[in-house]
C-alpha cells in the first residue's frame, strides 16, 4: 500500500484490520464497520457544512448516510507529508440499487422522502451561505440549455453536408426546443403567479439567509415555503441509483458533495427520470414512484407542477446536443444517433406519462 495513505490511516483511533482499494479510494476494514479513506479537493467550510447537516439526519433506522468521522486531531481533513489531503467516513459494501426492480425503486423513493423530510427540518445557518450551497434558479439553468440547443442548431444549418446526425437534429429539433420552451416558462410563472411577488434566490445576500432560517425555525419541518412561496430546503443535488446501496434492513444514500440550498423535487426527479427511460416510460411505474415518496412526504400543487415542467423539458436530447457541440465534430459515435433516435422513438409513451402529470397537478 502507497505510504502515504498508511500516513493518513494513522492519524485516526481506530484498528483497521484490512485495507483495500475500490471506487478510487481506500476501503477499511475495521472492528467498528467499513470505512472509506480518499482524497479530498474542496475546501474545509464545505466539509464542515456536510458534516454538521449530516449528524443532524437520524440514521439509526432503515435510512443511513456517510457520515465523516474526525482525526485525533478533531478535523474532519487529514493532510500527509506530501501535502495529499484525505478524508474518511463510514461506508457500506452493498450493492446500488437495481433500477431494474420495481420494489427497490419504491423503496429507494421512500427513503428519499425520508431524507427530504429530515432536511426540511435542518436550520440553514448564515455561516453555511457559500456558492457550491446556494445553485441558480432552475429556470435560470434551463434558459441556458435553450440558448445552447439554439447555438448547435444554428451551427448545423449552416453545414452544406450534414451527417445523419445532423440530420436527426434538424429532423426534429422543434419538437423537442418547444417543450424546452414550454417548460421554462412554466417554472417562470410556477412562483411568480398574482399572489407571490417574483423570487430569485441565485444571489441570496446573509439577511435572506437569516429569514429562511427564522422561517424554519418558526414553522418547523414541513411549514410554510419559503420566501415568496418557493419551498427552498436542502436537496441531495446528485441522486441517481449509484448514491442508493441497499442494506439488511436499511438504505443508504450516499456522497453530499452536491448538497444545496433549492427544490427538493429536482431530487424526485433526477432519479425517476433515470428509472423511466429504463422501463420505456411505463405510466404504472411512474405513478406508483411518485405513490411511495408521497406517502411519506406529500407534495402540493406547486411542487407537483414543478416536477411535472422538469420532465417536460427534454435532459436527454439537450445534452446529446451539447456533447456533439463540444466534441469533434468530425466523428459522432454511432450510439449517439441510436440514443437521439430512441428519444423520438420514445415520444409516444413519454407524452402519455406527462400527460398524466399534467392532469394530476391541473396544469
Amino acid at each position: 500500500m502507497n505510504e502515504k495513505y498508511v500516513e493518513a490511516l494513522e492519524q485516526y483511533d481506530m484498528d483497521i484490520l484490512s485495507v483495500r482499494k475500490g471506487r478510487g479510494s481506500w476501503i477499511c476494514e475495521t472492528r467498528n464497520g467499513c470505512r472509506l479513506l480518499k482524497e479530498y479537493r474542496g475546501t474545509v467550510k464545505r466539509l464542515e457544512f456536510e458534516d454538521e447537516v449530516l449528524r443532524i439526519l437520524d440514521t439509526r433506522g432503515s435510512l443511513r448516510a456517510d457520515q465523516y468521522i474526525r482525526n485525533r486531531e478533531g478535523s474532519l481533513l487529514t493532510v500527509t507529508g506530501d501535502g495529499t489531503r484525505y478524508i474518511f467516513k463510514d461506508w457500506f459494501m452493498d450493492r446500488e440499487c437495481n433500477i431494474k426492480d420495481g420494489f427497490e425503486i419504491r423503496q429507494a423513493l421512500s427513503r428519499l422522502a425520508m431524507l427530504h423530510s429530515q432536511l426540511r427540518a435542518v436550520e440553514f445557518k448564515e455561516e453555511w451561505s457559500m456558492g457550491s450551497n446556494l445553485c441558480a434558479p432552475l429556470e435560470e439553468e434551463l434558459e441556458r440549455h435553450n440558448k445552447e440547443m439554439q447555438r448547435t442548431r444554428n451551427y448545423i444549418r449552416g453545414k452544406r453536408k450534414k451527417s445523419d446526425f445532423e440530420l436527426c437534429v434538424i429532423g426534429n429539433y422543434n419538437m423537442f426546443y418547444e417543450q424546452a420552451q414550454e417548460a421554462v416558462q412554466g417554472i417562470k410563472g410556477l412562483w411568480s403567479e398574482e399572489d407571490d411577488p417574483a423570487f430569485e434566490y441565485d444571489a441570496l445576500e446573509a439577511a435572506e439567509i437569516r429569514e429562511i432560517a427564522a422561517k424554519r425555525q418558526q414553522h418547523g419541518p414541513g411549514g410554510a415555503d419559503d420566501r415568496a412561496g418557493k419551498p427552498v430546503y436542502l436537496c441531495h443535488g446528485d441522486l441517481d441509483q449509484h448514491h442508493v446501496l441497499m442494506g439488511n434492513g436499511y438504505t443508504a444514500i450516499i456522497e453530499y458533495n452536491r448538497m444545496h440550498l433549492g427544490i427538493q423535487v429536482s431530487d424526485l426527479y433526477r432519479f425517476m427520470r433515470k428509472v423511466m427511460e429504463k422501463h420505456g416510460w411505463n405510466m404504472d411505474l411512474g405513478l406508483s414512484m411518485l405513490d411511495s415518496y408521497e406517502r411519506v412526504l406529500p407534495m402540493d400543487r406547486r411542487e407537483r407542477t414543478c416536477l411535472y415542467y422538469l420532465f417536460l423539458y427534454p435532459e436527454k436530447y439537450w445534452k446529446q446536443l451539447n456533447f456533439y457541440f463540444n466534441a469533434n465534430k468530425a466523428w459522432i459515435p454511432e450510439r449517439n444517433i441510436d440514443k437521439l433516435r430512441g428519444l423520438e422513438e420514445q415520444q409516444q409513451l413519454r407524452n402519455s406519462f406527462l400527460r398524466r402529470l399534467r392532469a394530476d397537478c391541473g396544469v
